[in-house]
């Protein structure tokens, strides 16, 4: 048995860091709200492209550390990351065959379903705004998924990560 080392594994490890500190960006109130899921998506995209690299082990630590970086209750993107990241891993497949907005449609429901646990969790912790303002950041990263994923497979075949 051939054990094949991690090709390039520091790029989607770069580009989770960018994601990271996209989110971590000051900004207004009214702009926070519509702010796209920087995290969730480009780890939806490295989900659906190595499958075999990232899993849901990687989506609980990552949910852990935006726990940690917005300031919420501990587990609770930790859990929505899991759920978002179980779901895409059984269709993964499908999703690779998809058009690019057929993609965005499923990214906008797949970050309607986390910014919907995290309401949740949030409304337990009477923490919760009224209204549907939450789902803002849903079509927010389904449109921006279009440009996303042009720019990651570039990433990715340009430093030939597999």
């Amino acid at each position: 048995m051939v054990v094949q080392a991690a090709h390039n594994l520091w790029v989607p490890i770069v580009t989770l860091l960018i994601a990271f500190m996209l989110s971590a960006l000051p900004m207004l109130e009214w702009v926070q709200w519509g702010w796209p899921e920087w995290v969730l998506i480009v780890f939806i995209y490295w989900v659906i492209a190595l499958p075999h690299r990232f899993g849901l082990g990687w989506a609980f630590i990552l949910g852990l550390l935006l726990d940690l970086l917005q300031g919420n209750h501990l587990g609770v993107n930790a859990l929505a990351m899991v759920v978002v990241t179980f779901f895409a891993m059984l269709m993964y497949r499908r999703l690779r065959m998809y058009r690019a907005w057929q993609q965005a449609f499923v990214i906008f429901v797949l970050v309607a379903i986390n910014q919907c646990i995290s309401y949740w969790f949030q409304g337990i912790g009477s923490n919760a705004s009224s209204g549907l303002w939450f789902l803002l950041p849903a079509p927010v990263s389904g449109v921006l998924w279009l440009w996303l994923f042009v720019v990651l497979r570039g990433v990715r075949r340009a430093f030939k990560v597999a």
